[in-house]
């Protein structure tokens, strides 16, 4: 079963290796893998690509997406990543003080495009509902 995981997250030949030598993107993968060993009707993922740099958290969102897509378990993601969550999520939530504020469809067909105007809108709203206007957070990232 280990064996099966490890492949499924692309380390299947690093099956051997000490977790020293593992690269960073590698270390997350082989703790995606720990989860998927027992077959899980609900995968807990909080904050999985905080500590990636772009490219690999690319591929790493890439790869729960279409480890979701084949597994079929419900995948509940943490992240404070408005674009990763619409990108991943069918269901985006927005806490406050503890308690949920805000929740919302991501009803759109995968795979998603930064680009597509729905998203942007959704992305938009969820900014909103974070206290960050559009016009602000445009405005700052031109200064």
């Amino acid at each position: 079963m280990a064996e099966r995981a490890l492949a499924e997250v692309g380390l299947g030949h690093r099956s051997g290796a000490w977790p020293k030598t593992l690269s960073g993107g590698e270390a997350q993968r082989a703790s995606l893998a720990r989860a998927l060993v027992r077959d899980p009707d609900l995968l807990l993922l909080d904050e999985p690509f905080g500590a990636l740099d772009a490219l690999t958290r690319i591929k790493a969102q890439r790869l729960v997406a279409e480890l979701w897509r084949r597994r079929g378990c419900t995948v509940l993601l943490v992240t404070h990543d408005v674009d990763e969550a619409l990108l991943l999520a069918d269901r985006a939530l927005v806490m406050r003080d503890g308690v949920i504020a805000y929740d919302t469809a991501v009803d759109l067909d995968r795979p998603r495009s930064p680009g597509d105007p729905a998203l942007g809108a959704l992305r938009a709203r969820l900014l909103a509902e974070l206290g960050v206007k559009e016009t602000e957070f445009a405005d700052s990232s031109t200064a």
